[in-house]
């Protein structure tokens, strides 16, 4: 379950109109409560039958000890009550099972209310809290020269660094193949960000699997929301994984911690798959919807009075691997309808590309609160010997490659064709521009 019981029972109403601000259908809120209620009435049935068998047995004891036939018609009463108090409890309990399935696949399918400050809306409703850095605009004037600058797939075609034609022969469409410094531009990138998110931020890096098993999938809410967006491997029923968020997230399914372990915060690289269902047509040219892309994420747990502020935090460290590459980029808060399903407040990063003249989304920094982990069963004891508690789970990329080398791309291109490496990356490239 992802919301809770209890929560379903003493905030349905809050709960059904946190669906319907994400654009979910609330009857699913009403069969759900519907169905707990009957599960209730059937759990206090069974009980009271069990009673009611356990008494008769007693008194069969009782009658027998006293005196009584064990054949006689007193015992054969008593015992004629018990078996039939034990039919009723079989049914009962076989209806009680029934809906309890039931009632798992309806919370499944109840999307996390969204925070109370986050607005309500499509993505028209999105407010953009700050930006940074300066919009570089398309048309160049320096030096007395004019120039355009070029779309990112231009960029690449002419230094050799990467091959959408040969990606599509081997595999399909929207799996490029990155070579020569386009390669190296992709692993410096990757080896910065883990850099500075475990050598100055305090992650622990993890090198997860690339494929994940249904209850993986289930824990951190792919399944049943975004199943249509995973690759599916069948015949072994595991999923390429669509980000490290999932493999990362269940390391501590089913685990507690002490609450001197919080916080854990962990960066992972993992290349992502996502069949992007429904985006047909949509930026068809480069790189900027892709099925296959490399991406650092960051996956967080933290005590539930920390989460508000870790995101804050989370946020930030994205942002300044944006500095460092000197790229100008806005933070948006996430309107409800185009927020997700298990997010309680997201923030979007998009980042300024000049020659297509767009923001383009390279991060999103998440608090699930405690909705991940009711799912996947992750707790933490507040103090030593005391109830556990459900932890709040947090990720967000930092960052996601493809958008970000378009961005580099763009901003970081010459009029002669050239294209000169942010300083920051400079000591993984190994060189300071890349030429024809």
């Amino acid at each position: 379950m992802s919301i809770g019981l209890a929560r379903l029972r003493e905030e349905p109403e809050r709960i059904r109109q946190g669906a319907i601000d994400k654009g979910e259908d609330p009857s699913i809120v009403d069969a759900a409560l519907a169905l707990e209620t009957r599960r209730r009435e059937l759990l206090g049935e069974s009980d009271q039958l069990k009673a009611e068998r356990n008494s008769a047995s007693r008194q069969i004891g009782e009658a027998i000890r006293a005196g009584a036939a064990p054949t006689g018609p007193e015992v054969a009463a008593l015992r004629k009550a018990s078996t039939d108090a034990g039919t009723q409890i079989e049914r009962i309990d076989a209806e009680l099972a029934a809906a309890e399935t039931q009632l798992e696949e309806l919370m499944v399918r109840i999307p996390n209310p969204a925070d109370p400050d986050v607005p309500v809306g499509d993505e028209s409703a999105n407010q953009v809290v700050r930006t940074w850095g300066e919009v570089l605009p398309k048309d160049v004037t320096a030096n007395g020269v004019q120039w355009t600058r070029r779309p990112h797939w231009e960029v690449a075609a002419d230094l050799k660094m990467f091959d959408l034609e040969r990606g599509a022969k081997i595999t399909g469409s929207g799996f490029p193949v990155y070579t020569g410094p386009g390669s190296r531009l992709q692993r410096s990138l990757i080896d910065m960000m883990l850099d500075i998110h475990t050598g100055e931020h305090g992650m622990t890096e993890i090198w997860p699997p690339a494929m994940v098993n249904a209850a993986s999938a289930r824990g951190t809410g792919q399944i049943p929301d975004k199943e249509d967006l995973m690759y599916i491997v069948t015949r072994d029923e595991l999923y390429l994984v669509p980000t490290a968020e999932v493999p990362v997230t269940n390391l501590h399914r089913d685990e507690i911690f002490e609450a001197d372990q919080l916080p854990i915060r962990y960066a992972a690289y993992s290349p992502c798959f996502r069949r992007e269902a429904g985006a047909a047509g949509k930026d068809t040219r480069g790189i900027l919807r892709v099925h296959q892309f490399d991406k650092v994420e960051m996956v967080f747990f933290e005590k539930p009075e920390a989460s508000t502020e870790a995101l804050e935090w989370l946020t930030s460290r994205a942002e300044v691997i944006l500095q460092r590459l000197g790229l100008a980029y806005r933070v948006l808060l996430m309107a409800t309808k185009d927020m997700g399903f298990v997010q309680a407040k997201k923030y979007d990063l998009e980042v300024w590309a000049p020659g297509v003249e767009r923001w383009l989304e390279v991060s999103s920094c998440s608090n699930f609160r405690d909705y991940q982990a009711r799912r996947m069963a992750i707790r933490y004891r507040p103090e030593p010997g005391a109830k556990p508690e459900l932890v709040h789970t947090l990720n967000g990329s930092g960052l996601a490659l493809a958008r970000t080398v378009a961005a580099i791309l763009e901003t970081y291109q010459q009029e002669d064709g050239s294209l000169i490496v942010p300083e920051a990356l400079k000591p993984y490239m190994k060189v300071d521009r890349v030429v024809r």
